[in-house]
């Protein structure tokens, strides 16, 4: 099984253990920004064993984990709108807002449906002139190229019955907010690769230089993620802050240019709320002026519907990595996959989903 066995090999993976082991000296906390590297991680045990030295801690890179109350609430309230059809990511349904979730309003008559990029959701608007179709555009800088291929297809085919509810979020930015916070501890990063396969690393270049933290871009394997330490662990021990590539096989320095083109033509960066966490400067995309007729929340006059976090999750500090979910009280009592208080016990990317999954706690 090429490109796949190859990355999770016990025997390669034995070697960067033996390597890690025998050059890390101290202590060093690292934190993988992206939700699939903490699934990968807990599923393969990797961070059981790490050398003791080593910590890896959690951050806020699951999309459906960081869309805020607010939003979900907002797409519920369109959902519910007369002759609207909802298309959504499948993740996204069962993530609670404020007092229910689209599944809820699936169950009281809303029309949601399951698609798997904005592509698809105008060819159901396409299907269907005499209703609205509405597509929820959430995620990082990996999504948001489609999400705009969306907008600029609709434009091309003159559909007036095609929008989109966006809440991008913004990686390099919420990097920038955890560092200058006085309650950071992590040392070194490991970026998500898919997210430089899009966007590259002259940002993560800044960010090194600012704060002087090494930072490598990684994959998604276990010995993606295990390489990706090793890489870190030699920049950190030698005292060198670079940004290194561990993910060559797809990640370019200078990113897709054809994709963050598209981006950039429909969207415009903005400040965002990451749920659990706050407002960030600079860290979402809102659609530009120019493709206003395309936004959802300005076509059904939701932009202003705005809620409170429940103080009982703490899944803003398990983003921010200051909190394992298992520390949380909560955790499998009162918050289960069934029932659960926040988004990152339900996401297929949140951490407190593969703790729960995988670590039977």
């Amino acid at each position: 099984m090429k490109y796949l066995s190859e990355y999770r090999d016990p025997e390669t993976a034995g070697k960067m253990l033996f390597e890690l082991r025998r050059i890390v000296t101290k202590p060093w906390t690292i934190m993988e920004v992206c939700g699939g590297q903490t699934h990968a991680i807990v599923r393969s045990g990797l961070d059981q064993v790490l050398p003791g030295e080593i910590s890896l801690v959690h951050g806020p890179g699951c999309p459906v984990c960081v869309t805020p109350l607010e939003t979900i609430d907002r797409a519920i309230a369109i959902a519910l709108h007369p002759g609207v059809i909802f298309c959504s990511f499948g993740d996204m349904l069962r993530v609670p807002g404020s007092r229910a979730d689209l599944l809820t309003a699936r169950s009281q008559g809303a029309d949601v449906r399951i698609v798997y990029s904005a592509l698809e959701a105008i060819k159901i608007a396409g299907e269907n002139p005499d209703r609205q179709v509405v597509f929820f555009a959430i995620g990082f800088e990996t999504t948001a190229p489609g999400n705009a291929m969306g907008i600029l297809q609709a434009e091309k085919l003159g559909l007036n019955n095609f929008s989109e509810l966006v809440c991008h979020v913004l990686v390099p930015p919420a990097i920038t907010a955890l560092l200058q916070s006085p309650d950071n501890l992590v040392q070194g990063y490991l970026a998500a690769g898919h997210v430089c396969t899009v966007q590259g690393l002259s940002e993560y270049e800044e960010i090194a230089e600012k704060f002087g933290v090494p930072i490598v871009a990684t994959g998604l394997e276990p010995n993606d993620i295990l390489e990706g330490v090793l890489m870190l662990v030699k920049l950190l021990e030698a005292g060198r802050v670079e940004v290194q590539n561990q993910y060559t096989r797809l990640v370019r320095h200078e990113g897709n240019v054809h994709a963050r083109k598209a981006v950039a033509e429909v969207f415009t960066v903005c400040n965002q709320k990451w749920r659990g966490i706050g407002e960030i400067p600079g860290s979402g995309l809102m659609i530009r002026e120019k493709f206003s007729r395309y936004d959802a929340a300005r076509k059904f006059g939701v932009g202003d519907i705005n809620v409170r976090e429940p103080e009982e999750c703490i899944s803003g500090l398990v983003l921010q990595g200051l909190r394992k979910p298992a520390e949380c009280a909560a955790f499998g009592v009162n918050c289960t996959p069934e029932k659960p208080l926040g988004a990152t016990m339900v996401s297929s990317e949140g951490a407190c989903s593969a703790y729960y999954k995988y670590k039977a706690i």
